[in-house]
C-alpha cells in the first residue's frame, strides 16, 4: 500500500524539494504551505508534467485549529497518514535586546509550536496504526547557536529536544522520530549572506561547499525508507560542525 506524508513549508526551499523526491518515490503527498500559493501551485504543476499527482493544502500550522484542518484533510482523503516532516519555519536576524514579545511568539509558533501540534494531532492517528514516522527540519544553530539569531536558535534546539523525547515515547508504538540539522543551505532563507560571506564560510567547511536541497532530501528519503533509526539529530552540514 502506498505511504501517505504531510510536508509543512512544502511549496518552497528545502520542503519543495522533500516533496519532490518523496512524490517521485510514489509516497502520496500533502504539501502545506501558508502564504506561497502560487509557488504550491507551481509545485503541484511541474510534478503534474511528469504524471505525478500532489495536494496541495493552505494552513497556518502555528495555528492548531488549522493543523487540525490539515491532518483532518489527509485523513478524509487517504485514510492514513504514514509520514510527517515539519519543514515550516522563519527566521529573524536581530540583536537580542532589540527582540519583542511578538518576534518571541512569532519564531517560536512557525518553527517549535508547529512542530508539536502537527506531531500531536499525527501521532494519535500514528498510534493507532502502530507505526510512522516524524522528521523534524531543525538547523546546525539548534547544535550551536548563532549570535543575532536568539530566537531561531532556540526553536531550532526545541524541535530537537522535541525530536529525542517523543522517539523515547512514541518508539513503542513502532513511531520513529528524528531530526535534520542542516548547515548553511542554498536557499532564500540565507539570503541575507553575501557572495562575500558564502565564499568566507566555504573556507570554513571541509567539503568547500555550502548545501543544497538534494542534500537534505535525499536524508528524508533514507529516513523514510529506514526502520531502526530513531531519536537522532542528523547534522548535514559538510563537516563545519562536527560534534
Amino acid at each position: 500500500m502506498e505511504k501517505v506524508a504531510i510536508i509543512t513549508g512544502a511549496s518552497r526551499g528545502i520542503g519543495r524539494e522533500i516533496a519532490k523526491t518523496l512524490a517521485r518515490k510514489g509516497i502520496k503527498v500533502v504539501a502545506n504551505f501558508n502564504k506561497s500559493e502560487d509557488n504550491a501551485i507551481e509545485l503541484k504543476e511541474e510534478l503534474k508534467k511528469e504524471n505525478i499527482d500532489i495536494e496541495i493544502f493552505k494552513a497556518d500550522v502555528s495555528k492548531r485549529e488549522d493543523v487540525k484542518k490539515l491532518v483532518q484533510f489527509t485523513i478524509e482523503k487517504f485514510k492514513k497518514i504514514d509520514i510527517l516532516i515539519n519543514n515550516a519555519g522563519i527566521a529573524e536576524y536581530n540583536l537580542f535586546t532589540e527582540e519583542t514579545d511578538e518576534d518571541w511568539k512569532r519564531v517560536i509558533n512557525t518553527n517549535l509550536y508547529s512542530a508539536f501540534a502537527m506531531s500531536q494531532e499525527v501521532s494519535k492517528e500514528m498510534i493507532r496504526k502502530k507505526k510512522g514516522c516524524i522528521i523534524n527540519i531543525s538547523s546546525a544553530w539548534g547544535i550551536v547557536g548563532a549570535s543575532l539569531e536568539v530566537l531561531y536558535s532556540v526553536s531550532k534546539a526545541g524541535m530537537d529536544g522535541l525530536t529525542k523525547a517523543l522517539a523515547k515515547e512514541l518508539g513503542p508504538s513502532n513511531i520513529r522520530v528524528n531530526s535534520i540539522a542542516p548547515g548553511i543551505i542554498d536557499t532564500k532563507i540565507n539570503n541575507n549572506l553575501k557572495k562575500e560571506d558564502i565564499e568566507n564560510l566555504k573556507e570554513e567547511i571541509p567539503l568547500e561547499r555550502i548545501g543544497n536541497v538534494k542534500d537534505i532530501a535525499k536524508c528524508v528519503e533514507w529516513l523514510v525508507e529506514d526502520d531502526y533509526t530513531t531519536g537522532q539529530i542528523i547534522s548535514i552540514n559538510g563537516g563545519w560542525i562536527i560534534t
